[in-house]
């Protein structure tokens, strides 16, 4: 194993990793209020390491819903990782074993499919394995702390908690699009299309998981088209 890789991504995983713990408090809290006990709550969070797809359960939970409506709910919510998941197999080696790649699968999330896929080259899964230990740890821990004493901060400040995610996908997209003024301009052709699509008729009644999956598709084609990658030897 590349240790230098692994420790590497271990720390890009740190920020990473105090985002989730913010996030993961506010889903420990949901889970908390429909009863929801800290091994529960811990088991859900590492089988699902999705913030949408999470909070739907939870709410599926507390509705009594049926288990198929709840695995289908979760798998559209969840459905860009998909994309995601085919988008990184594009970037890895091709003598990389089966094993190696399904539990990179696991761990893909949307912000280490961002740092995983800003790697130069080729993708060694040790990197994102070594941001996905810290980062997975600090979500399972934020959701456990949620649902021990959670209640014992007021909502507003739980709520607020929120905002450190923001500024983790600020921290993913800024370096690169300071470097190229061609992502720059997909990024801002994402957000633009994003706040259409959430506000145009009849496109606001998209759901989120399918919207994501939308403008990926639509906008990364066009841009592979446009400025295809070419194979590095």
């Amino acid at each position: 194993m590349n240790m230098k890789l692994f420790i590497k991504g271990l720390k890009d995983g740190i920020p990473i990793a105090m985002g989730y713990l913010a996030v993961a408090f506010t889903l420990g809290i949901a889970a908390g209020n429909i009863n929801m006990d800290a091994i529960q709550s811990f088991f859900m969070s590492f089988g699902m390491l999705a913030s949408a797809g999470e909070y739907a359960a939870i709410v599926l939970i507390g509705s009594a819903a049926g288990v198929i409506e709840m695995i289908a709910t979760t798998l559209v919510i969840n459905l860009r990782y998909f994309l995601m998941s085919c988008s990184l197999s594009q970037k890895l080696s091709s003598d990389i074993p089966m094993w190696k790649r399904l539990l990179l699968a696991w761990f893909v999330t949307d912000e280490l499919f961002g740092i995983s896929s800003a790697v130069d080259g080729h993708l060694d899964p040790i990197y994102t394995y070594g941001a996905a230990v810290v980062s997975v740890a600090g979500w399972c821990l934020g959701t456990v702390l949620g649902v021990v004493v959670g209640d014992v901060l007021p909502v507003r400040l739980a709520s607020a908690m929120n905002v450190a995610l923001y500024g983790m996908f600020l921290a993913i997209i800024i370096p690169p699009a300071r470097r190229s003024h061609f992502m720059a301009g997909l990024v801002i052709i994402a957000m633009v299309a994003s706040f259409i699509f959430t506000k145009a008729p009849m496109l606001s009644d998209i759901s989120e998981g399918f919207r994501i999956i939308i403008l990926t598709v639509v906008i990364s084609g066009i841009a592979a088209y446009i400025k295809p990658v070419t194979e590095e030897r």
